[in-house]
């Protein structure tokens, strides 16, 4: 079993910037790409961005490209979402994702995920 815990949220002013960490703990045989995610209250849960472990490619919604920014570290189980730029509407509860396989599906969809953090909260104020 693998458990991804967050980190990094907290309250900032929109223009400015946070920096959000998914530590990974437990044995991974086999993970194939990790995704960030977001829920606003009363809001359906939506994809954020993805990397894949091998090759570092990845992957943005159109509401966040060019703002944010996702890596990984392998070697510390860890992986980054770099938020500038911020605005209101980016206030969410922001979840770390991990994606054992490549089932077909695209990294957009959240079934696609094996495992997932508890949140944590972004709240970006004007």
């Amino acid at each position: 079993q693998v458990q991804l815990v967050e980190s990094g949220g907290g309250l900032v002013q929109a223009g400015g910037s946070l920096r959000l960490s998914c530590e990974a703990s437990g044995r991974t045989f086999t993970s194939y790409a990790m995704g960030w995610f977001r829920q606003a209250p009363g809001k359906e849960r939506e994809f954020v961005s993805a990397i894949r472990w091998s090759g570092g490619r990845t992957f943005y919604a159109d509401s966040v490209k060019g703002r944010f920014t996702i890596s990984g570290d392998n070697t510390k189980n860890t992986v980054y979402l770099q938020m500038n730029s911020l605005k209101p509407e980016d206030t969410a509860v922001y979840y770390c994702a991990e994606r054992l396989s490549y089932s077909g599906t695209s990294y957009s969809i959240e079934g696609s995920y094996d495992y997932w953090g508890q949140g944590t909260q972004v709240t970006v104020v004007s």
